[in-house]
């Protein structure tokens, strides 16, 4: 099966209200969001969607909800990070579990996984919102986004989601900035999307495979490495840290503790990806060309 079309607002030279600064952007989002009344928010707690789920309580008080899609793809500290950020500002937020991992076409992995994962997140989202009576559902897409491998764009349209700091030409840097101005945690951290995204397309999607990845995550952060990706090969971790982080972690004393915590966590080989950390590094090999290589050739564990 080819990959879906995805779905872009406006190509990126066209970004929507050139010239303005983040605190106009801000501005207009508030105005925006005061005239779409009561709504749901899919909410993970990363800066897009913190930003907006703030700005929405802002302006709308208790009608703007936020909602998190549990599910394994999605690591436990993310989501506890997530909901003592939304209690910092006062939002209403609800768990709801979501079940990608039953769809033998996520669990597949192929390159347009995100769509039937965001096709399920949005699903259920509608579910807040006819049960509160929410006139919209909206996310944390911005302009940035439309650039990359978006499958969950397609998803997001056939659900009537809103995408408000994209429509109103919100960068990363306007993010950040708009972030730090109302103090939210979130602010300086590092991406993380969800754990199926270190599994390479079309390699299986379980349960057990994205606990590897969550505990040797978890096991490198006790070390002190803040971005990082576990990519995971079989019974092999690649690890991705940005260049300037690579002496440390190659460092005596910290190699070590980095090859017994990933063991720990269950993989049986560690190494470490010399090119350095990659945000979508894995979509590179998108088409279906590569994924038809993948299935007649081993693994090669240094490339990709």
């Amino acid at each position: 099966m080819a990959p879906r079309t995805l779905i872009q607002v406006r190509p990126l030279e066209e970004r929507p209200l050139p010239g303005l600064s983040w605190s106009e952007r801000l501005e207009r989002l508030r105005a925006l969001l005061r005239g779409l009344g009561r709504v749901v928010i899919a909410y993970s707690g990363g800066v897009d969607s913190s930003l907006l789920l703030r700005v929405a309580h802002e302006a709308l008080g208790p009608d703007a909800r936020g909602v998190i899609g549990r599910s394994d793809s999605y690591a436990a500290r993310e989501l506890e990070l997530a909901l003592a950020q939304a209690r910092g500002f006062g939002a209403e937020v609800d768990v709801v579990t979501t079940g990608e991992l039953a769809d033998a076409r996520f669990r597949s992995n192929p390159t347009d996984r995100c769509y039937y994962c965001k096709d399920e997140l949005y699903r259920r989202l509608g579910e807040v919102a006819a049960r509160t009576g929410a006139a919209a559902i909206l996310d944390g897409t911005i302009v940035d986004d439309l650039a990359d491998l978006r499958p969950g764009r397609r998803a997001a349209g056939e659900h009537a989601v809103r995408s408000p700091l994209a429509e109103l030409g919100f960068s990363k840097a306007d993010v950040r900035a708009a972030a730090a101005h109302y103090g939210i945690e979130s602010a300086g951290k590092p991406a993380s999307p969800c754990l199926a995204s270190r599994i390479p397309y079309g390699v299986e999607i379980t349960r057990e495979n994205l606990g590897l990845v969550e505990r040797a995550e978890a096991a490198l952060r006790l070390l002190g490495f803040g971005v990082l990706r576990v990519r995971h090969y079989g019974d092999t971790a690649r690890i991705e840290v940005p260049l300037e982080d690579l002496p440390r972690l190659l460092a005596a004393g910290v190699r070590e503790r980095v090859i017994e915590g990933v063991q720990q966590a269950g993989y049986r080989r560690v190494t470490v990806d010399l090119e350095g950390f990659r945000s979508g590094n894995l979509n590179r090999d998108a088409s279906p060309e590569v994924l038809e290589i993948k299935k007649r050739e081993p693994l090669d564990h240094g490339r990709g």
